[in-house]
């Protein structure tokens, strides 16, 4: 299928009704967008500020700050959340914010509404700047922030990619969708993806099976989604007309793409890479160990104990190393082993241990804290190893334990993922200075266990 660029996405000589977005009964057309996205360059213009951050769930207005802050020349950053905390905390990447709800920020800062009433008229967007880009902020293993530099070049390279493999099964599709336009993957796929095929996509996101059950029948849908939602789905519900599910962002058990193609009859086609990469591989299950296949012009080749890739959306020369550990089969294809350093998957979240660490020593009464990720009963989960000050381990042994992890959780909410709030804490004398060994990490999740 033939994609159109971002720069395309305006232009005149598509059709002013083209739907581009809806909710509820409410469509978006492109005039809409036209109409939308010039009023918010005009007052992005007027204010010298250049990085402004995109916080936003509605991917309706999502697109309009997008194409406004590109259009104005300026930078659009997304720093992967809407915590007024942490932007707060983290207003050195970025000068004003742009969001969808009214938000705590001492700066520039502007709700993007979209307008119902408006005179259709032609609008002047000016080109996009040379080698004009998107900063993305992920998890890094330090616990700071890492910039990810996402050319709009390349993320239109990987729509095309994209449409080449899936093209067909996309074609007359709404796009609906699990996951946010605050991450890569979101942004890709619930973005870029149904705006360079012109495919109408959903404004909200999809928090419940019941809502994905719910869509109106008389459409075709592609279900862009996580391995955390997939594994909720409720047979005991109608499926809607889904023509493709997407998946990525996490391991998919493999009882979950049986149990999603008996209730709706596909197996999701799932999705490998990573924010600094872009998409790798692909693959779809028919049996369980089926290895992953790069998509066209991605080589991964073994270094030293890591792996680095190489692809056609990848702008550094050199590429880069991955953090997930690969068993390649020699053919090109591969499997994944597990993940390297200090950043976790929890919930298709990309989770800094570090971060929490961090996060958790500055609680009062805490003098040193280890974090680790726990699996029970099929549930994931962080744990935290706490060594307490004197004061805090005898309000601990005089039973009050479980209101002091309730009041740690709740002084952890504003800075943290919610999944990556500890559930699990445990007081020890001392951390053993390798509990990340494994042998001493195998023991400590036991302890978790055993203790529960």
């Amino acid at each position: 299928m033939k994609t159109l660029p971002f720069t395309a996405w305006l232009s005149y000589s598509r059709a002013n009704d083209t739907p581009v977005a809806w909710l509820g009964d409410r469509t978006w057309t492109l005039e809409d967008l036209r109409h939308d996205v010039a009023q918010l360059m005009v007052w992005l213009q007027k204010h010298d500020e250049e990085r402004w951050a995109l916080c936003f769930e509605n991917s309706y207005l999502f697109i309009v700050a997008l194409l406004g802050t590109l259009h104005a020349g300026k930078i659009p950053v997304i720093p992967g959340h809407c915590r007024e905390s942490l932007l707060a905390e983290q207003k050195s990447l970025f000068q004003g914010v742009l969001s969808d709800h009214a938000l705590r920020w001492d700066g520039p800062h502007s709700v993007v509404k979209a307008n119902t009433i408006h005179t259709v008229q032609t609008y002047a967007f000016p080109p996009l700047r040379e080698g004009a880009f998107i900063e993305l902020f992920t998890s890094g293993s330090t616990g700071q922030p890492r910039r990810v530099i996402k050319p709009v070049a390349c993320l239109d390279r990987e729509a095309t990619l994209l449409a080449a493999r899936f093209g067909d099964k996309l074609a007359g599709c709404r796009v609906v969708a699990s996951v946010v336009p605050q991450h890569l993957y979101g942004l890709t796929f619930r973005i870029f993806l149904p705006m360079s095929l012109g495919l109408p996509l959903h404004a909200a996101m999809l928090y419940y099976a019941e809502q994905l059950a719910a869509l109106e029948s008389h459409h075709r849908y592609a279900f862009i989604s996580s391995p955390a939602f997939l594994k909720r789905l409720d047979p005991r519900l109608a499926p809607p007309p889904l023509a493709i599910i997407l998946s990525a962002g996490g391991k998919l058990p493999w009882s979950d793409v049986q149990e999603t193609a008996v209730w709706c009859g596909i197996q999701p086609d799932e999705i490998y890479g990573s924010t600094e990469t872009g998409i790798l591989a692909w693959r779809h299950r028919q049996q369980d160990m089926i290895p992953w296949q790069p998509f066209p012009g991605v080589t991964i080749v073994p270094e030293g104990d890591a792996f680095r890739a190489h692809s056609p959306i990848i702008p550094e020369p050199d590429g880069l190393l991955l953090d997930d550990i690969l068993i390649a089969d020699g053919s090109g294809t591969f499997h994944i082993a597990g993940r390297r350093g200090r950043v976790v998957k929890i919930e298709e979240k990309r989770i800094s241990l570090s971060e929490i660490e961090k996060r958790v020593l500055a609680l009062e009464g805490i003098r040193e804290a280890a974090a680790l990720p726990i699996s029970r009963g099929g549930r994931q989960g962080v744990g935290v190893l706490l060594v307490l000050e004197e004061e805090a381990r005898r309000q601990w042994l005089n039973c009050d334990s479980k209101a002091m992890e309730l009041a740690w959780r709740r002084a952890l909410i504003p800075w943290l993922e919610p999944v990556a709030v500890p559930r699990y804490w445990r007081i020890l004398e001392e951390i053993p200075v390798n509990s990340m060994n494994k042998r001493v990490y195998a023991q400590l999740q036991e302890l978790f266990h055993e203790t529960s």
